[in-house]
């Protein structure tokens, strides 16, 4: 029986009534773990101006990690080009090799930014306009209406209207560019970005006016470079049609991950790094003894869902009992019922049935996981029982320590 990898895909979240300290702790804590659990990868998500999820800048927590692992792989779900430089990118990317040499995984993702020069205050609302439309458009790819399922049950539930967050945020997201891009700023082209990354790691990198430029540190720096797709749009295209690996996301774009990796599939031609197409599918999990002790720690899950669904931010992760306070309308439970419905929950049985669904529909040779629970020593534990079923059906590589 072939192995299909876990990996590990942390947010850094802030459990209510902790602390930032605490938060960075518990990241370095479930890295260690997760090593010893036998995860090959531990990646980490780049989000902004979120008061219950912390992590900021990729490149940093990797570093805080690798120091306190050995042997696990750590790199970046993703690092955002929306406002990032490729230079600045690689150069950092390159630090990390030199320390943790052939450990890195540098994912790269889309992310809102300006799309044409934009007065220096962040203006009149037009360039936050026109960045959210031209991001919107860009996830392309199969957006549907109703409730689906593959052949094998998997659900694809009915398609979140990303637009109306980016428009109902469009106060927010104007700050974001503000305080993250240049005055003047504006965001490439996401094909030109990444050719200019791989084109400095390669050191065959020319500028436009035919200079040639060395990036010290980060040229021949040996790190695995994936790209992050929520969708069958422009990202699945771009990392098909370079040969690279490709991470779809379920946790975040339920809906769409079967477009996404088949637009992937569709466009990947061979390349120095793979000959065949290379997919990792993210799940948010939680696993614990009995299905029902699993449902009360998850339970604070669509309460976090909602608060980053209505424009406010991710909030600190509710307790169960701060959960169950909140009184749902109609409308609270439509905004995060993709979501909820697709969060596997459940005993080490169950939720290893349902990622066994996930990965044979949508073909994966990896599985990042995503989970977040208010303990942190439940969340330890969901990892350690979730990784002892896999081994146990054979999936993984070596047992659990």
């Amino acid at each position: 029986m072939s192995t299909t990898p876990l990996a590990v895909l942390d947010l850094i979240p802030r459990s209510s009534g902790a602390s930032n300290a605490t938060a960075v702790g518990n990241a370095v804590d479930l890295a260690r773990h997760a090593e010893r659990f036998g995860y090959r990868r531990y990646w980490f998500a780049e989000h902004h101006l979120n008061p219950g999820v912390i992590g900021a800048s990729p490149a940093v927590s990797i570093a805080l990690v690798a120091g306190a692992t050995s042997t696990i792989r750590v790199g970046s779900a993703g690092v955002q080009l929306g406002h990032r430089q490729p230079l600045a990118t690689v150069e950092e990317f390159g630090l990390l090799d030199a320390v943790y040499p052939g450990r890195l995984d540098l994912g790269l993702g889309r992310s809102i930014g300006r799309q044409q020069p934009a007065p220096a205050d962040g203006g009149n609302g037009q360039p936050v306009t026109a960045a959210v439309s031209a991001y919107a458009a860009n996830r392309g790819g199969g957006a549907h209406d109703t409730e689906q399922r593959t052949g094998n049950g998997l659900l694809l539930p009915k398609q979140y209207d990303f637009g109306r967050l980016l428009a109902t945020s469009a106060t927010k997201v104007a700050t974001l560019l503000h305080l993250l891009q240049q005055p003047g700023a504006y965001t490439p082209d996401y094909d030109s970005q990444i050719s200019d990354i791989l084109a400095l790691l390669a050191g065959t990198y020319v500028s436009p006016g035919g200079v040639a430029v060395r990036a010290y540190p980060g040229e021949g720096a040996a790190v695995e470079v994936w790209i992050l797709g929520a969708s069958g749009g422009s990202s699945a295209t771009v990392a098909g049609e370079r040969g690279l690996r490709f991470a779809a996301s379920y946790h975040h774009s339920p809906s769409t991950v079967i477009d996404a990796v088949e637009a992937y599939r569709a466009a990947f031609r061979p390349s120095a790094e793979l000959d065949r197409p290379h997919v990792s599918v993210s799940a948010d999990v939680v696993v614990a003894e009995t299905d029902e002790r699993a449902a009360v720690l998850a339970s604070g899950y669509g309460l976090w869902v909602r608060s980053i669904r209505s424009g406010e931010g991710a909030i600190p992760f509710p307790t169960p009992v701060e959960a169950a306070r909140h009184e749902w309308s109609p409308e609270d439970r439509e905004l995060v019922r993709d979501r909820v419905e697709t969060q596997l929950v459940g005993s080490p049985q169950t939720v290893a049935d349902k990622l066994e669904q996930l990965r044979d529909a949508t073909g994966a040779d990896e599985l990042a996981i995503t989970t977040i629970t208010h303990d942190h020593a439940d969340r330890v534990r969901s990892y350690r029982l979730l990784a002892e079923e896999w081994a146990r059906r054979g999936h993984l590589e070596g047992t659990p320590q």
